[in-house]
């Protein structure tokens, strides 16, 4: 991936030149959009790997985990299969043939933007619809939604508390492709929570306006036509103060200020949050527990057991996949997952343990 990575830098210093600075939201949301729009950032060569290329078998799992929540509804006509930001298409091409095993065939929705990712898509999953926003979704049947580190690429609000007061964090243009954040000049104090207004001076506060309204649109779809929402990615469980925006390139870490465009720019995601806005439209929640407890509970040793009698000679790879997909210190527990599901649909598997 190799965007001319001046072109969004001048674009956003003229903007900020002729109107002021900009919001850490507005400046991520245009760095991400000129990112993901380049190419494929996923895999050993990209940037960063998702848990889906790492292994078949979390996508697998979780093509069994939504086959469980089918059929134990008595498998409802026009069910659809939903997956938000789906990357290269990976793990759903794993989830449905683990789902074709039980003859349950969903139509398939792809909610995506990037035209490069989704001629990536198509190769793997090639009868994909796409839609540009969760609202052109079907209203036929019961969504089964997937958003796989989808929540932790929308941009963030960041609010800091100053000696003058609250203050929207901002971005103005330093040197270069470089810029820098600092506090805006308009009092925020009526967007702070109270529990937070009297916090050290330096402390800031995130919040996701993009992630609010996608999750309580879908809450409100889950509400009204059945189904329910599998959310999966790195966040926090409790309300919190701090700084979370960061920027990964060739699998480290890189400044999220510096050239805008050419890294993936995300925050942790405030998995309270999401839990309380699906319990606004009256859904179910199950979670947040961690990936490591959710996978364990779907079974994957014993898929990894399976995986690795068929073929010997990956056993050690299959192992450390899934180790890597579980354990302490890796995937296991930095990522956490939550579901939501319509009241009248049965309680989900993979919740039975304690948060870790």
């Amino acid at each position: 991936m190799s965007p001319d990575t001046g072109q969004l830098a001048l674009r956003l210093a003229k903007q900020i030149e002729g109107s002021g600075p900009i919001s850490v939201a507005e400046y991520m949301r245009a760095s991400n959009g000129e990112y993901y729009g380049a190419g494929d950032p996923f895999g050993v060569e990209g940037d960063f790997i998702t848990a889906p290329e790492i292994s078949q078998m979390f996508g697998e799992l979780i093509g069994m985990w939504l086959t469980d929540l089918y059929l134990r509804q008595n498998s409802p006509a026009n069910c659809h299969y939903v997956e938000l930001g789906p990357g290269r298409g990976t793990l759903a091409a794993d989830a449905l043939r683990a789902m074709s095993k039980f003859e349950f065939a969903p139509p398939v929705h792809f909610v995506e933007t990037s035209e490069a990712l989704r001629v990536q898509q198509l190769q793997n999953v090639p009868l994909a619809t796409f839609h540009e926003r969760v609202e052109s979704l079907p209203t036929d049947g019961p969504l089964l939604i997937v958003a796989n580190e989808f929540f932790d690429a929308l941009p963030i609000r960041q609010l800091i508390l100053t000696h003058a007061g609250w203050r929207e964090r901002v971005v103005v243009r330093d040197r270069g492709t470089k810029f820098a954040a600092m506090p805006g000049s308009y009092p925020m104090e009526g967007s702070v929570p109270a529990a937070f207004q009297n916090s050290p001076v330096g402390s800031i506060f995130e919040s996701s306006p993009d992630t609010a309204a996608i999750m309580y649109e879908l809450s409100n779809r889950i509400a009204t036509q059945g189904g329910a929402i599998l959310v999966i990615d790195y966040g926090y469980t409790q309300p919190g103060l701090g700084s979370t925006l960061q920027a990964v390139k060739a699998h480290d870490y890189a400044d999220p200020f510096l050239d805008p465009g050419t890294c993936d720019l995300t925050a942790h995601v405030n998995f309270f949050e999401l839990a309380n806005l699906a319990r606004m439209r009256n859904l179910v929640v199950a979670g947040p527990t961690t990936q490591g407890i959710f996978l364990s509970a779907l079974g994957i040793g014993q898929r990894a057991l399976a995986l690795a009698e068929a073929s010997p000679d990956r056993r050690e790879d299959i192992f450390t996949a899934r180790d890597r997909l579980i354990k302490t210190g890796e995937m296991g527990t930095l990522f956490k997952v939550l579901a939501a599901h319509a009241p009248d649909w049965p309680a989900p598997e993979g919740f039975g343990g304690p948060l870790a």
